[in-house]
């Protein structure tokens, strides 16, 4: 799990990948998003992360539809680069509120994550999430935020539950910036909590390209947990 990331959508919405904290705006009815994504993070003994497709598509007026195909890597300072793939994610944003009828939007997103196939990257155990996220927005700026807790039930793993809260402002016609704070109790037996911060941009390259980057330091128990975390993608909405 990432620690912190940061981005934006094209659309109305002003957060999801690689936002950790979500927001609870769905891709428009019938159109579609689509990351080709890179993330990782660094830990003081190797590093691991996945790249691959970000799919979503706006099913109803207020919900969206997402599946997600990683490949994973991981390594360790003392051990080759393990790949293979890495546990596909099936998910359904719902909008139950609206800012129009209670001045902020609430969505549930809950999500599956399918074993992996390899042995060497991800997780060989289903997980399934269920956070409650809501948002406001005003001239330009956004804030959202909300959680969850995952049911995490495999080998040393164990049930977590995971909190954030973002800011983010567009400053330019084309350009949006943000930050956010992410904390996340163990999900390993014996594990640490984590406690992450970080900054990142959307930037529009035309109504359907856009550059998505973050980068986002660990505050809390970062010999346990990670270092670091990033996040690079070209995002294409239609």
């Amino acid at each position: 799990m990432l620690i912190a990331a940061f981005a934006a959508r094209p659309s109305a919405a002003v957060a999801g990948p690689p936002y950790i904290t979500d927001d609870p705006e769905p891709t428009d009815y019938q159109h579609y998003e689509i990351h080709l994504f890179a993330e990782g993070e660094r830990a003081i003994d190797g590093a691991s992360g996945e790249g691959g497709i970000d799919f979503n598509y706006g099913a109803l007026p207020d919900l969206q539809l997402t599946a997600v195909f990683p490949i994973g890597y991981s390594f360790s300072n003392d051990a080759a680069t393990q790949i293979g793939p890495g546990n596909i994610e099936l998910a359904a944003k719902y909008r139950f509120l609206h800012q129009a009828q209670i001045g902020w939007d609430v969505a549930v997103f809950p999500r599956v994550f399918l074993p992996s196939l390899s042995s060497r990257v991800g997780d060989n155990h289903p997980q399934f999430l269920l956070p409650l996220w809501l948002e406001k927005d005003w001239d330009g700026w956004s804030t959202f935020g909300g959680g969850g807790c995952e049911i995490n039930r495999g080998g040393d793993a164990k049930n977590f539950c995971l909190a954030g809260w973002a800011l983010t402002r567009q400053v330019l016609p084309e350009l949006q910036i943000g930050a956010e704070l992410v904390h996340q109790t163990p999900s390993t037996k014996g594990g640490r909590s984590s406690t992450g911060v970080g900054a990142g941009f959307k930037y529009d390259l035309a109504d359907n390209y856009h550059l998505l980057g973050s980068f986002g330091p660990s505050l809390q128990n970062t010999n346990q947990t990670s270092q670091f975390s990033w996040y690079a993608a070209m995002l294409f909405t239609f």
